[in-house]
């Protein structure tokens, strides 16, 4: 981890903005808000902030004139530096100008556009509408006439005559889904007093308001009098009609048909010209925007962070205070040289370290290897400032603790060439810019990597290919030797040999590795192949795995238990050492390590011709706590007194655990005041807390004592509270005791789902490719290849992604729970520094 310091920049006013430019690019420091209780609309820069957000308006609005208009958008390779002050107001105006030129050109052909549409519209009711009524040719009615009794039997023509009405038209289309409703209305409103005729269009046509194509009904409607065509009016417009003038003679329908005709083809001209001028301001607009957005976004954020510094009394310089780690302090100072040179100030900007006793935010630098390893990491948690970081030996423990569960060499290989495929094609652009999923498994290609390497070593050591197993090194176990033919009849008479007969009527036979020349010795790697054959190979492998789990488990919780002793020396606290560290650690020795003691002794010690006397490692265990009255056999002599040396210290160490480290401070703290003195040199990780303030009013042998004030020393006493200490210290002995059982237990999840993956793996070959090669020669040929995809397909989506994807989730939570919580605090917060790559590189969201 890296160490940092609190730095205290001086901008002069006129160099602040290229000063901060040239920091954004070097992505050096973290700002720190020196306004906090300043609101936002009240800070000094909010006027140029506001100037942004508008400047990203505007190019939002052009982005999205662009995309309508199907144009591509480049997007540069480089990203620009943040704009001079003096070519920001040109940009502006150049950009507004830009905007009230599309405006403009988009509102004049949306208005043509729909003028268009309208007078289609009218071509096609004029054309339907002059099949509705049949007139003579020598007569033609006016409006103030009515048509002839013998054309209209259902007009009452002296009834009408009486009343003086007139005869009216109304033309237009509306909506299909409206028809039924509206002729109701109509209906019910006008009494009777109208004619509708309608008829339903051959093709849809786009609606002039919403742009929305559907499908459209010409309507004609006849009336008779003015009240009731101001209804019929009112009606339409309640339904949105459209309504058209409607001809009154067959003239004045033909010079409409012809002037329609004219203006449609005027209009079309006019619209491709607009159109053609339109995508030609775009095209050129397109050619900048990216670049122009990339740059209002860095000045956007240069702004944010000069809001968050402070303005000396003079008003003339600007004052930040900056997290930066150590070794960038000659880079920052460099920086503040560039911008203040190209800025021309005649006095440059200078930074100077301060002090301090605020914890600063960590900062781990990761490579594209290391990246992946640090965010599971980070995602239980960002590690306290200094602290052991446990990402440094996940790259090992986690890929190997996913390979135990996913043990399997085809499957690993198959893995390690996908992630060895994204390695090498790590530089594709397609890769980078893929969806979520694929960039999910892009972004970790390297734990891929190694969790198919590991898994190809642990199928290997469990001789598993496909849940088959593979004769690299020829089996260390011999058949023949079993058969009575080749011993001596001395050795025939001691010994259960096989002959003809035996084995003839026995389905199952066992090899006995006590007769000489059966077991010729251990497979160089791993598990011996003979094992598939075996019925009794479960049995076997569940033994086997089990008690590795167990291995492994306490071995990976107590070096989390020792990384935690290199925290407690960084941090100067070598008392939790030894009232913490030490007492945990012989807790978890003593029984678990003891246990492990035990598995590897009986392995070594006990042979084929012993194992039959042979004690269980599950009994001699449970009697180690119950002590049994009656003598049992043990693994060894003088068993006894060692297991009770072990408890004895065990049960020493508990209380240690428990009241130790506060007795220890409620000491320090009593004793300070006859010394008077207070511990030097000690650094704040977490603020207020009882162990620290302990710790700063105590005595320190090591580094001197210097005196303190009366007013400080009171404060200290009201502060510490040994009730509190004593409670948290208890729930944490509690919780560790505890947790060495649960934990233990919880790694016995590695022999489960090995077993799950290896028995699935076994369903999956014995209910596919068993199947299709025991089919005989004819059609044996044609069904494998089906048989042989079905069987590829089901192995990558079941055993890769799926169970995969559980051991992966298996493995994180062994480290997050049983590993880290050992040592790890992940109570830290992550240094964030500014810097311009951190904002977002795709353009969709860079004028979002």
């Amino acid at each position: 981890r890296e160490t940092m310091c609190l730095a205290q920049l001086f901008l002069q006013s006129g160099t602040a903005y290229e000063c901060l430019s040239a920091l954004g690019e070097k992505g050096l420091v973290q700002f720190r808000d020196l306004n906090q209780n300043v609101s936002s609309f009240q800070r000094k820069f909010v006027g140029e902030v506001k100037r942004c957000e508008e400047l990203e308006r505007i190019l939002a609005y052009l982005v999205q004139e662009i995309n309508r208009a199907d144009i591509p958008l480049p997007e540069g390779e480089t990203s620009p530096p943040a704009p001079p002050l003096k070519q920001v107001l040109e940009m502006q105006e150049q950009l507004q100008k830009l905007e009230v030129e599309l405006r403009e050109v988009t509102k004049n052909k949306e208005k043509l556009r729909k003028n268009l549409l309208e007078l289609i519209e009218y071509t096609h009711m004029l054309r339907v509408t002059k099949t509705f009524v049949k007139r003579n040719v020598e007569f033609e009615p006016t409006y103030e006439e009515f048509p002839p009794l013998e054309s209209d039997s259902l007009l009452d023509y002296s009834c009408m005559q009486r009343l003086g009405a007139k005869l009216g038209f109304v033309s237009g289309l509306i909506n299909q889904g409206k028809v039924e409703a509206f002729e109701k209305m109509l209906w019910r409103v006008c009494k009777g007093y109208t004619i509708v005729t309608y008829a339903e269009l051959d093709e849809p046509l786009e609606d002039p308001e919403t742009g929305e194509v559907i499908k459209w009904y010409v309507f004609l409607i006849s009336f008779w009098g003015e009240q009731i065509g101001h209804k019929v009016k009112k009606i339409c417009d309640c339904y949105h009609c459209h309504v058209y003038p409607y001809p009154g003679t067959a003239e004045e329908r033909r010079e409409i048909q012809e002037g329609l005709n004219t203006r449609i083809q005027d209009l079309y001209t006019v619209l491709h010209k607009t159109e053609d001028y339109l995508r030609q301001v775009l095209c050129k607009a397109a050619e900048s925007v990216y670049s122009h957005a990339v740059q209002v976004k860095k000045m956007k954020a240069i702004y944010h962070m000069l809001n968050m510094c402070s303005l000396d009394v003079t008003n003339k310089c600007l004052i930040a205070e900056v997290w930066c780690p150590e070794a960038d302090l000659h880079e920052l100072r460099r920086a503040l040289e560039e911008g203040s040179r190209e800025s021309g100030a005649t006095i440059p900007s200078f930074m100077n370290t301060i002090p301090t006793k605020e914890t600063p935010p960590t900062l781990i630098r990761t490579n594209k290897f290391t990246e992946g390893f640090q965010n599971i990491v980070d995602a239980y948690g960002v590690g306290s400032y200094r602290e052991v970081n446990p990402a440094l030996f996940t790259i090992i423990t986690f890929p190997f603790l996913f390979a135990v569960m996913f043990g399997d060499f085809g499957h690993g290989f198959v893995m390690f060439l996908f992630a060895l495929l994204l390695v090498l094609n790590e530089n594709h652009p397609r890769l980078n810019q893929s969806q979520e999923i694929m960039r999910m498994f892009f972004n970790g290609r390297y734990i891929l990597l190694l969790m198919g390497l590991f898994s190809v070593y642990t199928g290997l050591v469990y001789n598993d290919c496909f849940s088959k197993s593979v004769n690299l090194f020829g089996s260390g176990w011999s058949v023949a030797a079993m058969y009575s033919s080749s011993h001596t009849p001395a050795e025939q008479g001691k010994m259960v040999l096989w002959n003809d007969s035996v084995v003839r009527h026995n389905r199952v036979l066992q090899l006995d590795p006590s007769v000489p020349g059966v077991f010729q010795g251990p497979y160089p790697l791993g598990i011996d192949p003979i094992w598939n054959l075996a019925t009794n190979r479960l049995t076997f492998l569940n033994s086997f795995k089990m008690k590795m789990s167990v291995i492994l488990g306490i071995i990976h919780m107590t070096f989390g238990v020792i990384l935690g002793i290199f925290n407690h020396l960084h941090f100067r606290k070598k008392f939790n050492i030894y009232l913490v560290s030490v007492p945990e650690l012989l807790f978890m020795l003593c029984i678990f390590g003891y246990l492990i003691f035990m598995i590897i002794y009986k392995w070594l010690v006990y042979s084929a011709e012993t194992s039959r006397v042979a004690p269980s490692i599950l009994i001699e265990f449970i009697n180690m706590f119950l002590f049994p009255a009656s003598e049992t056999n043990g693994l060894y002599s003088g068993q006894e007194h060692v297991q009770r040396l072990l408890l004895a210290v065990t049960a020493l160490a508990v209380p240690v655990l428990f009241l130790g480290k506060p007795l220890f401070l409620l000491w320090l703290h009593n004793g300070r005041n006859c010394f008077g003195a207070s511990r030097s040199g000690y650094t704040l990780i977490r603020k207020d807390s009882e162990e620290e303030v302990s710790l700063l009013g105590s005595q320190d042998v090591e580094e001197g004592n210097h005196q303190i004030e009366d007013g400080c020393r009171e404060m200290m006493c009201e502060e510490f509270n040994f009730g509190e200490i004593l409670m948290t210290q208890v729930i944490h002995s509690i919780e560790y005791c505890l947790g060495c059982i649960s934990n233990t237990a919880s790694y016995l999840r590695l022999w489960a789902l090995s077993l799950a993956h290896a028995q699935l793996s076994d369903v999956l070959w014995t209910m596919l490719v068993r199947v299709g090669l025991r089919v005989d020669t004819t059609y044996g040929v044609l069904l494998l290849l089906p048989v042989t995809a079905l069987f590829a397909v089901l192995t990558i989506f079941i055993l890769l992604i799926m169970e995969g994807l559980s051991a992966f989730l298996h493995a994180i939570r062994l480290h997050w729970v049983e590993f880290q919580n050992k040592f790890y605090v992940g109570a830290g917060t992550k240094f964030v520094p500014f810097s311009f790559r951190l904002l977002s590189s795709k353009f969709s969201d860079d004028v979002a």
